[in-house]
């Protein structure tokens, strides 16, 4: 499965990442070892958008709190870099995109991500993953 992390990101050069207890949504929460990962550094943040590709090294589902009924799952993760973003995609690029039934890679990340806006992993279709591989291509 291919996953993807919206999350602030404070070495944008780095080949690894940690990221603690992250909020998952639209199936991040199935996240495991050796699932690809695109990352977003969240302009909430600061970040530019896209920034890389990884490999998930480890995901850890993070304990629920006691005594709370309603519970977003959470997920700990390490990824280790695998590419770099050649070009830019973020939300400006997103954006035009809200006719969310076109079935078109670019709207289904902006209704993931910024119809939203929270950080968040979630999980992509194949032809989310094959369009955000275009960005790694030379």
């Amino acid at each position: 499965m291919t996953y993807a992390i919206k999350v602030e990101v404070h070495d944008l050069d780095a080949t690894q990442f940690e990221f603690a207890d992250q909020k998952t949504m639209y199936g991040g929460k199935r996240i495991q070892a050796r699932d690809t990962v695109y990352i977003f550094a969240s302009e909430n943040e600061g970040g530019p958008g896209l920034i890389a590709r990884g490999v998930v090294a480890s995901a850890t589902p993070s304990p629920k709190i006691a005594g709370l009924e309603r519970q977003t799952p959470r997920v700990s993760l390490t990824i280790k870099r695998t590419g770099t973003a050649m070009r830019r995609l973020g939300r400006a690029e997103l954006k035009p995109f809200k006719n969310w039934n076109d079935g078109r890679p670019e709207t289904e990340l902006n209704f993931k991500y910024y119809r939203q806006a929270t950080n968040k992993i979630v999980g992509l279709s194949d032809s989310a993953a094959a369009f955000l591989e275009t960005f790694f291509s030379q």
